[in-house]
């Protein structure tokens, strides 16, 4: 029989086979459904990525820029197979939308009520100006936190701080960096051009930037979040 003792199984003698274990990755909401001579369960959850704020338009000698959205929560948790129900409601996170204001937060994923993890925080957008900007009056997009269950949890990465020093176009902006989620990389930010989306699975959007006088452009979006579910035979 398999126990779970402080958030990891161990195992009696001749407790697991030698069968390749049974892997399933939802990109996209659904159900799990218990395979037969299911013993343990590894479940994998991360939130959906916060898109990266937007560039707003811009006059003569202005500049704009957004700052990355934050990367969603990672949480995993290990269960003896007879504890779960024969099918599982999974839902995966929906990824922060990008537009020419501040990006959309990241959705909640979920295994069930078993294990939870949170979306991302959006970007900032930083309005049109022509005084050099670094970091005040905004920020990058927290990463996602406070999610339930589970016996590890790591908070997703903040988006990173877009700048904004001259208005020449592509030389004196950059929007911020999309934050990653523990089972993504960083999104990197662009100089006069929208943003780009987050990385598989939960990583945050990157922020936009515009030069002088040009039009508004969207921050990048967020990426879906995941459920993995890992099932030992």
């Amino acid at each position: 029989m398999a126990l779970i003792v402080g958030g990891e199984p161990t195992y009696a003698d001749n407790a697991m086979s030698a069968e390749t274990p049974d892997v399933q990755v939802f990109t996209s909401s659904g159900t799990w459904n218990k395979p037969a001579s299911a013993k343990i369960v590894h479940v994998e959850v991360v939130g959906g990525g916060g898109a990266g704020g937007g560039a707003g338009a811009t006059g003569a000698g202005q500049w704009s820029f957004g700052d990355g959205g934050g990367g969603g929560e990672y949480a995993s948790g290990w269960f003896d197979a007879d504890d779960l129900a024969s099918s599982v409601t999974v839902t995966c996170g929906a990824a922060g939308s990008g537009g020419t204001s501040t990006g959309g937060d990241g959705g909640t994923s979920s295994f069930g009520a078993h294990v939870t993890a949170a979306g991302g925080i959006g970007g900032s957008v930083r309005t049109a100006s022509s005084t050099a900007n670094f970091s005040t009056g905004g920020h990058g997009g927290f990463g996602g936190t406070g999610g339930s269950g589970g016996s590890v949890r790591i908070p997703g990465g903040t988006g990173g701080t877009g700048i904004g020093i001259t208005s020449t176009a592509g030389t004196g902006q950059r929007g911020g960096d999309g934050g990653a989620s523990f089972l993504s990389g960083t999104s990197p930010g662009n100089s006069n051009a929208a943003g780009t989306a987050g990385q598989a699975y939960g990583g945050g959007g990157s922020g936009a930037s515009r030069g002088a006088s040009l039009a508004a452009v969207n921050g990048g979006n967020g990426a879906i979040g995941a459920v993995i579910v890992t099932t030992f035979l």
